[in-house]
């Protein structure tokens, strides 16, 4: 945890390529102390994830562009710029982008869940959204593929 002002400008914060998606980290638990934020990002269409649930923390999302389907315990949520969705603890949920892509922060309460992504980044592309690699990583994480 700092004890002073953490500013991330445009174009900086560690870059994670996930193949479907990039994320950008704003601030981690080791800064926090308390949560994470991040930024995904990416031109492709399609799911960016596999359906999934966190015990311990609780995710929510902010559209920042384009448009993205979250689908919340069955629910199909569409979300354009402007959207904030909060996805409570033990939650199944799903995140799929619309043709063209887009972005959306993510903050992760408590945090620490960005070190899985960063983990994820390290192997072939496109791992976060293969369902046998994700069990595998998500394991060590509070991220429960369905």
């Amino acid at each position: 945890m700092t004890d002073r002002a953490h500013v991330v400008t445009s174009g900086e914060g560690r870059i994670v390529d996930l193949g479907v998606a990039r994320m950008r980290v704003l601030a981690d638990d080791a800064v926090t102390g308390a949560f994470s934020l991040t930024e995904f990002a990416g031109e492709t269409g399609g799911p960016w994830t596999v359906p999934h649930l966190h015990h311990g923390f609780e995710e929510s999302f902010f559209v920042l562009d384009g448009s993205f389907t979250f689908t919340v315990d069955g629910e199909p949520i569409t979300a354009a710029a402007g959207t904030y969705v909060l996805v409570p603890k033990d939650t199944a949920h799903t995140i799929t982008a619309a043709p063209g892509g887009g972005r959306f922060l993510t903050l992760m309460v408590p945090g620490g869940l960005e070190k899985m992504f960063v983990e994820l980044g390290e192997l072939p592309p496109n791992a976060i959204t293969d369902p046998a690699i994700r069990r595998q990583v998500s394991s060590r994480y509070d991220s429960v593929p369905l």
